[in-house]
């Protein structure tokens, strides 16, 4: 059967070293305890991975986030696509999202079943870090400034450790979110995200900290030569002593002796590289201030392949659509 279980579908994953973190089982298991229904699908050698969520009257959506390029392939021109159908309308799903796993500029999907939708729900730009080689050598692609900030928390005496306090972390996060204007998610989520990553030893969660007193802290995940940042936060005090670069650096140092190739920081504005050069220093909206800090780290500007949608009811489509853009998509 197409469809495989946990096991099948985790030894698929670690077959495929350049696997987004968001189709790994364990992202699939933290969805489900929090609404989602995950089912994985093996259809001639290419795999993905489906959530569904519940609407009223019996209704679903079905959501696939960064599924790789050659599972798209396969879902658009061969049996995968046939079998995925299958599974959305057996979960009664008025339509299907993928968020493609590859950028922009190297692939291009066209197909008459999947069209291409504005809507996205992960972060459609990064910077993603290139960490390969020696330790200077990632040092030395970074902007000066950064470099320099990194050195200046070491002699300001911050200090970086791994954690296991979940607790700490969330404090932080309320803290950095009811400054910056964004929601967090709740405490049940970290936690569940905390112990079932780090009991697949695809996670630690850093923490920033002078004299004792936790200053920043943040989730880092790695997946066979990939990791990203994705969950982080900071505090007011002692921001001289600048201990966000440091946590980002011992981030970045972690990911490397997984065997991790790129670092992937997960979300800066939705712009050209031309128009965020431009505009960094007086933009101070949005995720402007985040792009001013995670530029410093030397990476290059990414943008994802825009979604895909595959529309098996086009009224409750449009009724849907029509609400999300109302109420604004939240983040899976």
């Amino acid at each position: 059967m197409p469809i495989v279980d946990i096991e099948t579908w985790n030894k698929y994953i670690e077959q495929n070293p350049s696997a987004h973190l968001l189709q790994t089982g364990v992202w699939g298991e933290l969805k489900q305890k929090f609404g989602w229904k995950p089912i994985q699908i093996i259809e001639d050698g290419a795999g993905i991975q489906l959530l569904f969520k519940k609407l009223p009257f019996g209704f679903s959506v079905g959501y696939s986030p960064r599924a790789a390029a050659e599972a798209i392939k396969n879902l658009i021109g061969g049996k995968l696509g046939q079998e995925v159908d299958r599974v959305c309308k057996n979960n009664r799903a008025i339509f299907l999202k993928i968020e493609p796993d590859c950028w922009e500029l190297d692939h291009r999907f066209e197909s008459k079943d999947y069209r291409q939708s504005n809507h996205a729900i992960q972060p459609l730009s990064t910077i993603e870090v290139d960490i390969t080689g020696g330790e200077d050598e990632i040092l030395g692609r970074m902007k000066q400034k950064c470099r320099y900030n990194i050195r200046l928390a070491e002699k300001k005496e911050i200090i970086v450790r791994e954690s296991s306090n979940v607790n700490e972390f969330f404090e932080l996060m309320q803290e950095t979110g009811g400054r910056d204007g964004f929601e967090v998610h709740s405490l049940g989520y970290y936690k569940t995200a905390f112990q079932l990553a780090s009991a697949a030893d695809m996670m630690t969660l850093l923490v920033a900290e002078y004299d004792g007193v936790p200053l920043a802290s943040l989730m880092v995940f790695a997946v066979g030569l990939r990791s990203w940042y994705l969950y982080g936060a900071s505090s007011d005090r002692e921001r001289n002593r600048m201990p966000a670069y440091l946590l980002q650096w011992k981030a970045i140092q972690w990911a490397k002796e997984k065997g991790c190739k790129t670092y992937d920081l997960w979300g800066i504005p939705d712009e050209k590289e031309s128009i965020l050069e431009r505009d960094f220093e007086k933009r101070h909206d949005g995720l402007w201030g985040v792009y001013r800090f995670k530029r410093g780290f030397g990476g290059m500007v990414k943008r994802a392949h825009p979604p895909l949608d595959r529309v098996y009811s086009k009224l409750l489509y449009m009724v849907y659509a029509t609400r999300q853009k109302l109420r604004g998509i939240p983040e899976v």
